[in-house]
């Protein structure tokens, strides 16, 4: 920032260490924490008691690097009480511990025992992309369809779970057996009424041999904290009949809750 005139002074006051008066010496070393102390612009920056009188700045005393000179030697019997400098330039110096709040700090989000404070300058719960829940299901009855749109066959592999936030991710993963005795086969995943492939004959998997494993996986974003339902939907491709789980083989579906 610009300024009229002499740039004001900012920083953190001092107090200096206590200072021994020694008999007709009139110049002293000033330090802070046992190091000399230089961190000031000018000598109207000091508050300079000497026996319980504040002391004029250049009349009564000057400074000069890390020395502060009276202007007559100081005798046995003289006390120099503090030593207060107002505002190193440009040195805030280090705050002690536990002076900083979260208050203080100019970053953005949520501030508080669940979250921590990234390069950004932001706060973000630890853990992005991580687990929340996993929730599995399985169907072991044989089911079967000649339709050509797709069906759940009286109720097929399904699952319902409930996410903890709306910026949830759900990985979805199935396992599981069909059967056909000609044409091809296809398979897909409706999230409630709504299919979530969006190849060109909305299936996420497909097979033409007569048994085959069928797998599926698939990451939805559903934007809810409501309770959702996701289930395998099948159809053939006409002329002939889809089996899954023939001969009750075990199909399985796996909801994965993945944290944003």
């Amino acid at each position: 920032m610009a300024y009229i005139g002499k740039q004001p002074v900012i920083g953190n006051f001092v107090k200096l260490d206590a200072i021994s008066v020694v008999n007709g010496q009139a110049s002293y070393t000033m330090q802070n924490g046992g190091a000399n102390f230089t961190a000031y612009a000018n000598v109207n920056q000091f508050l300079v008691s000497l026996n319980g009188i504040l002391q004029s700045p250049t009349d009564s005393f000057t400074v000069s690097s890390s020395t502060i000179t009276f202007a007559s030697n100081l005798q046995t019997g003289d006390v120099i009480d503090f030593i207060i400098v107002l505002g190193n330039t440009l040195d805030v110096g280090v705050p002690s511990d536990n002076t900083v709040s979260l208050a203080k700090l100019t970053a953005t989000g949520t501030k508080d025992a669940t979250t921590f404070l990234r390069g950004d300058n932001t706060f973000a719960e630890a853990g992005g992309g991580k687990v929340l829940q996993v929730l599995t299901a399985t169907d072991t009855t044989e089911r079967s369809t000649s339709s050509t749109s797709f069906v759940t066959a009286s109720n097929t592999l399904t699952i319902t779970i409930t996410p903890s936030a709306t910026s949830s991710k759900i990985f979805l993963v199935t396992s599981g057996t069909g059967y056909q005795s000609g044409s091809s086969s296809k398979f897909t995943i409706y999230r409630g009424g709504t299919n979530l492939s969006t190849a060109s004959e909305n299936e996420l998997v497909q097979f033409e041999a007569n048994r085959s494993s069928i797998g599926m996986t698939f990451l939805d974003s559903p934007n809810t904290t409501s309770a959702t339902t996701y289930q395998v939907y099948f159809r053939n491709s006409g002329g002939s009949t889809t089996n899954l789980n023939p001969n009750n083989n075990q199909s399985v579906i796996t909801a994965f809750e993945i944290g944003a």
